[in-house]
């Protein structure tokens, strides 16, 4: 399972879709997630184009209401 920790932004965005469309997951694992830009929703909107599902497990409340304020809760699974 791919793994995202800490915090994504503009500065490594580009590697972050760079591993992802390299690996194409279907499973993400946000647990250690603490921040995500537009930058970063972006790379995950990529992959889910390339793969056509992608579920996000253990997202913390704080990272669920970006990707509910910004509709990426109708774009991804979230659990």
């Amino acid at each position: 399972m791919f793994v995202l920790k800490g915090k994504i932004n503009t500065s490594n965005s580009p590697e972050l879709e760079e591993k992802l469309l390299k690996e194409l997951p279907t499973e993400i694992d946000a647990g250690g997630l603490e921040y995500i830009s537009s930058s970063g929703l972006r790379a995950l909107l990529r992959l889910r184009k390339a793969v056509g599902e992608v579920t996000l497990k253990n997202v913390k409340p704080e990272i669920y209401e970006i990707f509910e304020v910004t509709g990426f809760t109708d774009i991804l699974n979230i659990e």
